[in-house]
């Protein structure tokens, strides 16, 4: 009897194009050897000689976006946190990161990160937050050594100044939404301008100087103490605002503009960004934003 049921052919590989192209491409726009010190990018498990024919961006490697990767039958998962930054000392598969590598190393599925060298140039992390933010005349907080045109985070100004509350208002439109939303330490009225920021983890830099000279300070982690001598040092000598936005949502905005410029670099490849949200919080409750020092 013959099967008269519809095949979806396999999508091929473009004729030429491996992982070691997209490997190449990768470290043209983000090369490591502007990565941290302490970072680890570049290609995480994967053979230069496979095929490459469809790539999934996202965020992080966790499970869903492994999942996603594997069940799209993506060649390729480029991530922005690395799977493996902190030393490991076994994958076997009862142990989180070891399930994940079994999982894509079954599935043919290489896995890459971009990390610090994406949060320098223009089109990375912090950049593109400036640009959708309105900012004006933004720079990095730390240029690189080798390049000043690039580094970390950006400093630059709205065209015209506004409330902190408006410019808060305008970073939640600007991000997508999450448990946490955005929290603001600093007067709702006060006028703001020089906007200095910085996506992902940034207390480490809320003692530089272009930063104190910021009248706001945007970022994600802020930790309590860190945060609070931050404020009452402003309160003496003058200083930032703070917004606090979920880590995840600040590092999510640069992966279209990436994955855009991905496939006019390697024609024929699909690149697509996952839509889930791996924000590791489920839910809040309790939040009364009313209960504020001086607070009616």
């Amino acid at each position: 009897m013959t099967n008269t049921e519809p095949v979806t052919p396999t999508p091929t590989a473009p004729a030429g194009q491996t992982l070691a192209d997209l490997r190449r491409v990768t470290n043209e726009m983000w090369p490591a050897d502007t990565a941290e010190s302490w970072d680890r990018v570049g290609l995480v498990t994967g053979r230069d000689a496979a095929p490459l024919r469809r790539v999934l961006l996202a965020v992080d490697a966790v499970a869903a976006t492994v999942d996603e990767a594997l069940a799209w039958e993506a060649d390729a998962l480029i991530t922005h946190h690395p799977l493996l930054l902190r030393g490991i000392h076994t994958v076997a598969e009862d142990t989180a990161k070891g399930a994940l590598l079994a999982s894509l190393i079954r599935g043919g599925c290489a896995l890459i990160s971009a990390h610090t060298n994406a949060d320098q140039p223009a089109g990375g992390v912090s950049d593109v937050i400036a640009r959708r933010l309105g900012l004006v005349g933004a720079v990095p907080i730390v240029p690189h050594p080798a390049d000043p045109e690039i580094g970390i985070g950006r400093v630059g100004k709205l065209s015209a100044p506004e409330t902190l509350r408006a410019f808060a208002e305008r970073v939640a439109s600007a991000m997508p939404s999450t448990v946490s939303g955005v929290r603001v330490a600093g007067d709702p009225d006060r006028l703001v301008q020089a906007i200095a920021l910085l996506g992902g983890a940034g207390d480490s830099l809320l003692d530089n100087p272009a930063v104190r000279g910021a009248d706001v300070y945007l970022t994600s982690d802020l930790r309590h103490h860190p945060a609070q001598e931050a404020l009452e040092l402003s309160a003496v000598a003058g200083g930032p605002a703070l917004i606090d936005v979920a880590h995840w949502a600040s590092e999510s905005l640069w992966l279209e503009g990436a994955a855009a410029v991905l496939a006019t670099r390697l024609p024929g490849v699909e690149f697509r960004v996952s839509t889930l949200r791996t924000d590791p919080w489920s839910f809040s409750v309790g939040a009364r934003p009313g209960d504020a020092p001086g607070a009616e």
